[in-house]
């Protein structure tokens, strides 16, 4: 049987996996992603200042009431918002670190939301 606890080492072994090759630069920052049972947080961050230049998460109060905050249509909420950050930062382009998570419903959404929404990936 495997526990939520496994699932997660492995989630933080193929990040730790893909942050290898990926990097966040001032003109291209590195969008994050963080989901938890309840929430998905995203970040812009720029690695060679050690910066984060945006966020965005469905704790933000611009999103509004979110019945539930781990869910798809938050998710694509949460892609929306951080793209309008993004755009007020001066950022049009990012590398996308899904944070080992499978690109597959929450992250897919946000991301789809973020492109839709004027970000390059």
């Amino acid at each position: 049987m495997i526990t939520k606890g496994d699932k997660n080492k492995a989630r933080k072994k193929r990040h730790l996996r893909v942050r290898k090759s990926v990097q966040g630069t001032t003109a291209r920052p590195r969008l994050n992603v963080f989901r938890s049972s309840k929430h998905i947080y995203a970040q812009l961050i720029d690695d060679t200042q050690g910066v984060t230049v945006a966020a965005a998460s469905t704790l933000d109060k611009e999103i509004g009431e979110v019945e539930n905050g781990g869910n798809v249509e938050a998710a694509r909420k949460v892609g929306e918002l951080i793209a309008k950050r993004a755009k007020a930062a001066g950022v049009d382009q990012v590398v996308f670190d899904r944070g080992g998570y499978l690109y597959h419903g929450r992250i897919q959404a946000l991301a789809d939301a973020a492109r839709e929404a004027g970000l390059q990936f």
